[in-house]
């Protein structure tokens, strides 16, 4: 049986929030903080410029470890990634966060890192009002987090407190333990409910147990009209030229204006606006046979320099093919392990006990996206998912069958005293 210590701890911890919710017929307890969001973090503008760069390092990290199939479009949203195991690092100490602020190039101390992703976060949130969105919906841009634990859980007040302060998220509590497979489907209904169900099944068969401790999910929705959506009149199949010199067809939208344009050795870039000019998609085409050395030179510096090149100046005719990319779940364990978040999954070496008194450590990092391009705009989704196992287990289960003759005693409890005394020879008799 689990400690008189823990139980102690997980009433302390209901006393903090409600014991119970119910949101889009999903239901689970709720454990949080009694602090309220920080909804005008101060962050130092020097300190958002190192964050945005941070990631943008991040963003191509990532990127050979899922751009592994050469012949295969590729789609994914490190910022989702970013958010999640920042959420993660929040709870983590020793070589296991210094491992963890390494791979992810998380700079800043970590309150100010935490402040600048609540910025970051907030400023998200502003940008969809009173914009159109992509087949006469409204403009969404949604970034949602979550945190699901099992209701025996421990779970420290400083880390409910970050969660709750820069990240507007509790704890929520379902039965990992004696119902792992309810529970996984319900993250997942979640997480297709805040991705207007472009996200399914995040968590595969069997990626949650009855070892899992703690899920840690962010979600992104996305969508957008272009700021001046292209003329369907325009769109024309096109021939689309692959590394390998074969060719297919596209559907390829067109437009001339005035898009801002950057280029460099071996490549060129534009930017398509979408509504309200707050949020854009940089397109970056190198020259006919340098693909691979534009993309062997990725790098955080580049990304930055080609936002930084951009310049208004002639129109640009763009052409640029619809498309669709929805791939599964992926696993980037193997990769975070390659960027040096290595003790972060051991379990004999894993250090989160700033998240809990309970020894955890990470199973694996579980990723989804989807995109939609085409004249009238784009429609994105992506939700990352960061499960938590732990060393505790069910309690050995001892097995008590009372098919052979027994005896029995009725006793008063406080006095000990002996009221009844029987045999069960044959109880049929």
């Amino acid at each position: 049986m689990r400690s008189i210590d823990v139980l102690k701890s997980l009433t302390l911890l209901a006393t903090t929030g409600a014991l119970a919710a119910c949101s889009g017929g999903l239901d689970f307890g709720v454990v949080q903080s009694g602090l309220a969001r920080d909804t005008s973090p101060a962050v130092a503008p020097a300190d958002a410029a190192q964050l945005a760069k941070d990631n943008a390092q991040f963003a191509v990290d990532l990127y050979s470890g899922v751009a592994t199939d050469q012949a295969s479009n590729v789609f994914y949203s490190p910022y989702s990634v970013s958010i999640a195991l920042a959420m993660t690092y929040a709870g983590a100490n020793g070589d296991t966060a210094s491992q963890m602020a390494q791979a992810l190039r998380f700079s800043l101390p970590p309150a100010q890192l935490h402040a600048a992703f609540d910025a970051v976060d907030l400023a998200l949130a502003s940008r969809a009002h009173g914009q159109p969105g992509m087949d006469g919906a409204g403009f969404k841009l949604n970034v949602v987090d979550s945190i699901w634990g099992d209701r025996t859980l421990p779970v420290n007040s400083p880390f409910l407190d970050t969660l709750a302060v820069d990240y507007g998220a509790g704890l929520r509590t379902l039965d990992f333990l004696g119902s792992p497979e309810p529970a996984r489907a319900t993250i997942n209904r979640w997480v297709s409910g805040e991705t207007n169900q472009k996200i399914v099944d995040l968590l595969p068969a069997g990626s949650i147990t009855s070892d899992t401790r703690m899920v840690l999910v962010n979600a992104i929705y996305f969508n957008a009209a272009w700021s001046s959506t292209f003329d369907t009149h325009s769109t024309h199949a096109e021939a689309f030229t692959r590394l390998d010199g074969t060719t297919s067809t596209s559907t390829a939208i067109e437009q001339e204006r005035g898009y801002a344009y950057a280029n460099g050795a071996g490549w060129q870039a534009v930017e398509l606006p979408y509504s309200g000019d707050q949020t854009s998609m940089v397109v970056v085409l190198p020259d006919a046979g340098k693909f691979a050395s534009v993309e062997s030179s990725l790098s955080g510096d580049f990304v930055m320099s080609v936002f930084g090149g951009l310049h208004q100046g002639a129109d640009v005719d763009v052409t640029l093919p619809k498309f669709t990319i929805h791939g599964g779940t992926i696993s980037l364990k193997g990769q975070l392990q390659k960027l040096g978040m290595v003790d972060a999954f051991d379990g004999a070496k894993a250090d989160f006990s700033a998240m809990s008194t309970e020894h955890l450590w990470v199973g694996d990092v579980l990723h989804q996206a989807f995109v939609n391009v085409d004249e009238s705009g784009t429609e994105a989704a992506a939700a990352t998912a960061v499960t938590m196992l732990g060393s505790a287990a069910p309690t050995d289960v001892v097995h008590f069958d009372a098919n052979r003759p027994f005896l029995f005693f009725i006793r008063d409890i406080p006095t000990n005293t002996v009221l009844f005394v029987g045999r069960v020879l044959d109880p049929s008799q």
